[in-house]
């Protein structure tokens, strides 16, 4: 069975300019159970993530901080989030929701968190939609209770996950592996152990040639025992913050390569759906599904 972790978005007091990133987490579990590819037995609310758990990854101070919601203007324009009690609240769900989906990966092969993806998260300090670090908490979770050795964190959003790849660069348990736009944010990029940066107005056949070489060059870099994927959707050529040429149906063809290829190695996945921010708000919720249509046709 598939199971996915949903963070609950409809409570949060959004101005219109800050909702158009948020209405893809309602709208595609709504079309997933209308199509039938799931149903409400799929789904579980995570807890809140403690802060015992936040400090494998953050500052203590940092994360006083944000639970006092206390961060400066620039930090806070940083983020592109006004604070409130319950933004903060979900983003303690989400990075919770993608570690209790290791469990379920483990047994199922997959898992998935309608979120996450919080790949613009350093330890101190947050940006990009980003507050905390959903695949940087997990992995060092998996390290802490001793439930992998070799992790992989495959980041396929058009943005390279500078947070991740920093909180990581010291930890050699952990390979960090990011295909991202070269001309897009963050203009700084951080260091991941591979790097892929990819020229504006890349196109299907080119991208997925990319994608394809690099799987299969993997084991020459890294050999992971757990997977952590980040199915970004802003690769869409309609996407607002995206520089990229990608069709609905070559995203597809991307998740289906890459979830296909460690299902079919029994190497536990789960995935974390990252940026999308189209503005065809239909070719993104279309996008989205497609992951998780794939996902629980391996699973169930």
């Amino acid at each position: 069975m598939l199971k996915i972790a949903y963070s609950p978005v409809y409570v949060l007091p959004l101005p219109p300019k800050h909702r158009f990133p948020m209405e893809k987490y309602e709208l595609v579990p709504e079309q997933l159970l209308y199509e039938g590819t799931v149903t409400e037995e799929n789904f579980f609310i995570p807890a809140k993530i403690s802060r015992e758990d936040l400090e494998t990854t953050h500052s203590p101070e940092y994360i006083d901080r944000v639970l006092k919601k206390d961060l400066t203007k620039k930090e806070i324009r940083n983020i592109g989030y006004p604070m409130s009690q319950l933004l903060v609240d979900r983003e303690r769900i989400i990075m919770s929701g993608t570690y209790e989906c290791v469990t379920f990966a483990q047994k199922y092969g997959i898992a998935m968190n309608v979120s996450g993806g919080t790949h613009h998260a350093f330890r101190d300090r947050g940006g990009g939609f980003c507050i905390f670090n959903d695949v940087a908490i997990t992995a060092n979770l998996l390290l802490q209770e001793n439930l992998s050795r070799r992790i992989l964190i495959l980041d396929l959003d058009v943005h390279q996950g500078d947070g991740t790849a920093s909180l990581m660069q010291d930890e050699p348990r952990v390979f960090t592996l990011s295909i991202h736009g070269a001309n897009n944010y963050p203009v700084r990029k951080e260091i991941s152990d591979w790097d892929i940066p990819l020229e504006d107005h890349m196109k299907d056949a080119e991208y997925l040639k990319v994608i394809e070489d690099t799987l299969r060059k993997l084991p020459k870099h890294f050999s992971p025992d757990f997977v952590l994927y980040i199915c970004g959707a802003d690769v869409l050529e309609s996407d607002r913050l995206g520089r990229l040429s990608l069709s609905v149906d070559g995203v597809r063809q991307r998740d289906k390569m890459v979830l296909n290829h460690f299902y079919d190695r029994n190497i536990p996945l789960v995935g974390s759906l990252g940026g999308g921010y189209s503005h065809r708000l239909a070719d993104l919720v279309e996008t989205h599904a497609n992951t998780f249509r794939i996902a629980a046709n391996l699973v169930d």
